[in-house]
């Protein structure tokens, strides 16, 4: 999950800490955090969105903040923040990048899990693969019971390196070493 700030906001990275304590309303203005004197403005996810309950629950710990701005899916929080100069949002890392690259307008911040941990991107998947970017999670499928038929067939593409091409091209990382032992442990292959 990408921690996302308009291009012209000139911080470049929070601490867990401080991302909490924007999101629970504790921190209101940029300044804080070595912005410029301006509030902050907040955006996220509805509540039935995945992600918006996980962020809430392992990186808020908190509720959030009653001025944020609950947004319908990522690319929503991504226009807003390219027209809100004090504006911070979370999405999807798959939603910032625009044809492999960066989209224009947005900067994706750099999170340190304290103050003494140095700041690291999302946009290295070698960060998240080796569990050094702190917002990292897992996206699972469920089926009735152990995938049979055409449900197989498809999980199979889906790890294979034809699917995985697919995840990669959308913008999103492919399954982890570990994940996919544990898959093919799982689904007999």
């Amino acid at each position: 999950i990408s921690v996302i700030v308009n291009a012209k906001n000139p911080v470049n990275k929070l601490t867990l800490k401080q991302i909490s304590q924007i999101f629970s309303g504790k921190i209101k203005n940029w300044r804080e955090v070595g912005g410029e004197n301006i509030p902050i403005s907040l955006y996220g996810r509805q509540s039935n969105s995945g992600t918006f309950i996980y962020f809430r629950n392992h990186i808020v710990k908190a509720d959030y903040s009653d001025r944020m701005k609950r947004m319908n899916g990522n690319a929503q929080i991504v226009e807003s923040i390219k027209r809100d100069v004090a504006g911070i949002g979370y999405v999807g890392v798959g939603y910032v990048l625009e044809g492999g690259k960066l989209a224009k307008g947005i900067k994706v911040l750099k999170i340190a899990k304290d103050e003494h941990s140095p700041g690291v991107s999302p946009l290295n998947f070698e960060n998240v693969e080796k569990g050094v970017y702190p917002i990292a999670r897992p996206l699972y499928q469920y089926s009735n019971g152990c995938p049979k038929g055409k449900v197989l067939e498809f999980v199979r593409f889906e790890l294979s390196k034809e699917g995985q091409k697919i995840v990669i091209e959308q913008g999103f990382y492919p399954v982890n070493a570990e994940y996919r032992k544990l898959n093919r442990k799982n689904l007999g292959f």
